[in-house]
């Protein structure tokens, strides 16, 4: 695939994505890219390190930042498999970085769009560039797979302790 694409990128995501559920973590993948290249990764950590702010949209730009030596993470795109929620959205925003490529809509929380977008909020000092449904399916059928394996576990140990 070409590395000038989206889709190359987004690819990437869904691997880290992917080392999230083998961990058990709900998996979503994220991805920094500046010039071609890519300068973080990160995918979810928050059941693995109790930590609300573990996203893995908020891991990849911590990372950037030390690597990078800089907050202003501008001439950067993100891509994450997930719409990101309002402290991702937030943190965008603040690292400045300047385009956000995201797979599957996220209705309950999305904050680029599904429920507000404050990516392109005018009254903040940045607005990122969105662009959403890059391998959407690829990244819906992660969670929903996921989380219908979680659901028939729990139906399980359910029926497994009415049993007992």
């Amino acid at each position: 695939m070409d590395k000038n694409k989206d889709g190359y990128w987004m690819g990437l995501a869904i691997e880290q994505a992917k080392k999230a559920e083998k961990i058990g973590e709900v998996p979503i993948g994220a991805v920094l890219v500046k010039d071609g290249e890519v300068i973080s990764a990160g995918y979810n950590l928050r059941e693995t390190e109790q930590r609300a702010s573990s996203h893995a949209e908020m891991l990849a730009i911590d990372t950037a930042c030390r690597k990078l030596g800089t907050w202003r993470l501008t001439d950067c795109t993100l891509y994450v498999t997930l719409e990101p929620c309002v402290m991702c959205a937030g943190a965008i925003v603040m690292a400045r970085v300047d385009r956000v490529v995201f797979g599957a809509h996220d209705p309950k929380g999305g904050c680029a769009g599904s429920l507000m977008n404050l990516l392109n909020e005018e009254r903040f000092n940045h607005c990122s560039e969105v662009v959403t449904g890059v391998r959407a399916e690829e990244c819906s059928t992660l969670l929903r797979d996921f989380f219908r394996k979680l659901r028939e576990g729990k139906k399980t140990k359910k029926m497994e302790a009415e049993d007992r």
